[in-house]
């Protein structure tokens, strides 16, 4: 497409993208041409050396659609200033009123024109075609792509929350289970099927590597790292330019905005589909005085519609804080404090209600009195009663989303999971004056005691600490260690923590606080408590870089303290009062809040009295808030937060997808057809090479090749293999070229049979809907191939058994073609009655999306009102938005078009060699 083809309101459409309708020229210049399509609510910008843009031009006897929907024959064609009028018998229509969702795929111009391919290639498109639409439709979209074990209540929430209109949910889940997973199983799902474009992701400067890495490693997302020093370089070269704007996907420190009003306006002000917020415990917040990060977040969660909150100590700044942070999610159902303490005190009942139903009970008084005026509810009390299938947990389901935060709030514990290992604490009491020199001297002989190949995270409060620790322990027996604080830049502290992670790399690590958050280190099993936080949940932060899923061993925590002081003190607390080195305390955030001023004086005094006194009161109350907590909101958060037979269908429809070989298979051949070279290394394994690539476009393969596995297990084992599914960017973008170029779209075959001579035309046919994006239209109808045949009469042969087994071989179909009979009459009506009967069968399909589309959208709407009776985390917008996305579907599909997507001729002859004779 070169610079001077183009003039704005020209209409062209997209060969990678045919689904999106015709697009309208808006403007270009510096390389580059801004195009909007319409009817599919998409703006794309392109390189012009590079566009994947065909300019559309309808030829005399062509039909042609208005905006109102007039159907016209094209007479002639004129042209003015660039742009095309199309004479007809109902007077002259400009291209500018063509309809936005008309077809424009030519490839009965490559047929008549006699340029086509070989008849497997036809079949390759076909093959092409089914496989997309079944990728398109999977619920597996987008969750089966990541480089991740199949861990049932990750894939529940991220299925859950994925599915939701707009998303915003705090993910809880105790350290160490995979709210970073999970957050980005969201995320790459809303990205790949279009619900969002444009993603930002806040997280605590010392985690931005990591996530950079996660992405890129588990999710093939690259994010753009955004700093000051980006920000100020982008603005050198467009001064009044948004930095913002220049990145679809941006991952970014919260303190690049909190406090700078410049940067949060711009960040504002660039919009986004989705916003992530790590570790957002740190989101300071009281009624007086909320955090400048607080702050910053509630400014773009406001203008953001999908929000997603992770913490793994959700009370770590007390109730208070919690609150705070579920007002971010859902302001006006979170807008008083003290209504939210109250309605906590009422989970318990319903928690017994849902424990007794899963237990088989049966239906009690305090259910029906709970149930009654609500049909819905009602109905489901009936069916239970009457042991209909599925109906008990079907109500189970309603109860738990009807109170508490259960559809806000996802928290998974150990306790409930499973499955996870023991910690063993070790207590060293040591004496002496000199805290530093006793313990340092103590490290030593740790280390010398474990075997060599043990690895050990040593975690103290400061920088400072750290590196006198560090200091000590090379001048005392040159052990190899690293350091990992807050002044060390990003990539110094990812290095060392590379390092600690190599086998032959640094036997101990030594972190200031900040490595009590984010890390994963579960490779190692000791941990090193140098001294002891201040917060109860930050030694649950500590603990939680070791113990993880695929943690193997048993964790030893040794805790070294000076004897007789405010240190025994402490770790007698959180020893004997909390349990704190062995499990993770419920409720430990809100009990300390509420004995802290009993600790601190335990702290300040010598002598065992206050530390018993302490103690007692600690486990009493431990018992009552824990007690309570259990009864009440975290059984029900914990059943909402894993529903294990939903989790169960998701893991299913992705082991499909893993073990499927026909996948393989066509993958290979696609990527053969493609021109990559390909060399078989073992089962389910490839060494890519470019080869002879028919694309520059093909994406994520390097010069020197790459090596592929079909085998999850192996691309968790090794990671330098990618993983290729049908999320993968490869895989999607080698679909897209074929389908997007001319490939397969005109081909000619002879098929050598008894009987008479004939002529005979196969087609595909796409039905397809034209939508914005975030509609997600494809779930209920994809864009959907029917294959066609018609004979030479315009007869229907599209179920001639023979004809669909036919073994096709090349041929020359010139003399054919250079009959006139057939060129200009015979073609032609073949033509349109293929197209004709693909609209008929095209009824089909849409009249079965519709049916699914409304069952759907029906039984959600239904369940939402019940819901909004009795839990105004349903609000009435939420319904209206549902009610609105129903019949924006119900128009979508009505309006789906049928495209003609590929045609082959067939010349059916009796031998060898009478293909056009």
């Amino acid at each position: 497409m070169a610079a001077q083809t183009w003039t704005r309101g020209q209409r062209w459409v997209s060969d990678s993208e045919p689904e999106l309708g015709l697009g309208i020229i808006l403007s270009g210049g510096h390389g580059k041409v801004e195009i909007v399509f319409p009817a599919a609510g998409e703006n794309r910008c392109y390189a012009l050396e590079s566009a994947p843009l065909r300019r559309v031009k309808f030829l005399p006897g062509d039909k042609i659609t208005t905006h109102e929907g007039t159907e016209m024959t094209v007479d002639k064609v004129r042209e003015e200033g660039g742009l095309r009028i199309y004479e007809t018998d109902a007077g002259d229509v400009a291209e500018a009123e063509l309809s936005d969702s008309m077809a424009f795929n030519k490839p009965e111009e490559r047929l008549f024109g006699g340029k086509l391919d070989d008849p497997s290639e036809f079949d390759l498109r076909g093959e092409a075609l089914h496989r997309r639409a079944e990728m398109r439709r999977s619920p597996a979209r987008g969750l089966a792509g990541a480089r991740v074990d199949l861990i049932p209540h990750q894939l529940f929430i991220a299925n859950e929350v994925a599915n939701r209109p707009c998303p915003r949910v705090l993910l809880a889940d105790e350290v160490g289970l995979g709210k970073t997973i999970e957050a980005c199983l969201i995320v790459h799902r809303l990205l790949l099927t279009g619900r969002a474009s444009r993603v930002m992701i806040l997280v605590p400067g010392a985690l931005i590597h990591q996530w950079f890495v996660e992405l890129l490693r588990r999710f093939q997302l690259s994010f753009d790292i955004f700093d000051e020093e980006r920000c100020e370089a982008i603005e050198e070269g467009d001064p009044e330019g948004n930095p913002f704007l220049d990145s679809q996907w941006v991952l970014a420190s919260t303190d690049l905005l909190a406090g700078n009003e410049v940067r949060t306006q711009q960040a504002i002000a660039a919009g986004w589909d989705v916003l992530v917020v790590d570790e957002a415990h740190h989101l300071e917040w009281s009624p007086e005085q909320p955090g400048p990060a607080y702050e910053v977040v509630r400014a773009l969660a406001a203008q953001t519609e999908s929000l997603l909150l992770l913490t793994a100590t959700p009370q770590q700044l007390g109730p208070e804080g919690h609150f705070a942070r579920l007002q971010l999610l859902d302001p006006g159902r979170y807008a008083d404090l003290e209504k939210y303490r109250e309605e906590t005190r009422h989970y318990e009942e319903v928690a017994d209600i849902v424990e007794d139903l899963s237990n088989g009970g049966k239906v009690s008084e305090r259910l029906v009195k709970l149930v009654k005026g609500r049909p819905r509810f009602e109905k489901g009390l009936l069916e239970t009663a009457g042991e209909k299938p599925h109906a008990r947990e079907t109500l189970i389901r309603d109860l738990l989303d009807s109170v508490g935060v259960g559809r806000v709030m996802f928290r998974n514990t150990r306790a409930r999971l499973g499955g996870f290992p023991q910690r063993e604490p070790h207590l060293i009491p040591l004496k002496g004056s000199d805290g530093m020199a006793a313990k340092t001297k103590w490290l030593g002989k740790l280390l010398a005691s474990l075997a060599p190949e043990d690895k050990v995270l040593v975690i103290a409060k400061t920088r400072e600490l750290a590196e006198e620790i560090m200091e000590s322990l090379r001048d005392s027996d040159g052990t190899v260690a690293a350091l990992f604080h807050e002044d060390l830049t990003l990539i110094q502290r990812d290095r060392n923590a590379a390092f600690f992670a190599e086998e032959e790399g640094a036997r101990v690590l030594i972190c200031s606080e900040i490595g009590s958050e984010g890390r994963n280190f579960q490779f190692a099993r000791h941990l090193v408590l140098f001294d002891l936080p201040d917060h109860v949940d930050l030694l649950e932060q500590r603990i939680g870089r070791l113990d993880r899923i695929g943690q193997r061993g048993t964790i030893q925590i040794h805790v070294p303290y000076i004897a007789g002081g405010p240190e025994e003190v402490h770790v007698k607390w959180l020893d004997e009062g909390l349990n704190a080195f062995r499990s993770s305390p419920h409720g430990a955030a809100e009990i300390q809040q509420e004995l802290q001023d009993q600790l601190d004086a335990a702290l300040s005094k010598k002598g065992k009295a206050a530390l018993q006194k302490l103690i007692a009161s600690t486990q009493e109350k431990r018992e009552e808030i824990s007690s309570r907590l259990a009864r009440g909101q975290d059984r029900l958060l914990e059943r909402s937060s894993h529903r294990p037979e939903r989790s169960a269908k998701v893991i299913n429809h992705i082991t499909d997808w893993d073990e499927d070989a026909e996948f393989e298979e066509f993958i290979m051949r696609l990527f053969e057809h493609s021109g990559l070279h390909i060399e078989e290394l073992g089962k389910r394994r490839y060494f890519l090479l470019p080869g002879n690539l028919k694309s520059d476009a093909f994406p994520s393969l390097p010069n020197e090749g790459l090596s592929v596995t079909f085998d999850r297990q192996r691309a968790l084992e090794r990671e330098q293999e990618a993983f290729l599914t049908w999320d993968h960017p490869m895989v999607r973008a080698a679909l897209d070229l074929m389908l997007g170029s001319e490939a397969g779209n005109a081909a000619f075959g002879v098929w050598e049979s008894t009987g008479e001579k004939r002529m005979l035309l196969e087609a595909w046919v796409v039905v397809e809907s034209i939508a914005p994006a975030h509609l997600h239209v494809e779930r209920f109808l994809p864009q959907t191939p029917l294959r066609i045949a018609v004979d030479h009469t315009g007869g229907d042969q599209t179920n001639d058994k023979g004809l669909q087994q036919a073994k096709l071989r090349r041929g020359d179909p010139a003399s054919l073609l250079k009959n006139e009979a057939v060129k200009r009459k015979v073609l032609p009506v073949m033509l349109d009655k293929a197209r004709d009967f693909g609209v008929a069968h095209s009824r089909a399909v849409i009249d079965e999306a519709m049916i699914v589309m409304r069952s759907e959208m029906a039984a959600e709407l239904s369940r939402l009102r019940d819901l909004a009776e009795v839990n105004d985390h349903v609000k009435p917008e939420e319904i209206a938005a549902l009610q609105k996305r129903e019949k924006e579907l119900a128009e979508a599909i009505s309006s789906a078009r049928v495209r003609l997507d590929a045609v082959r001729l067939v010349w059916k002859a009796p031998v060898r060699g009478a293909a056009a004779e």
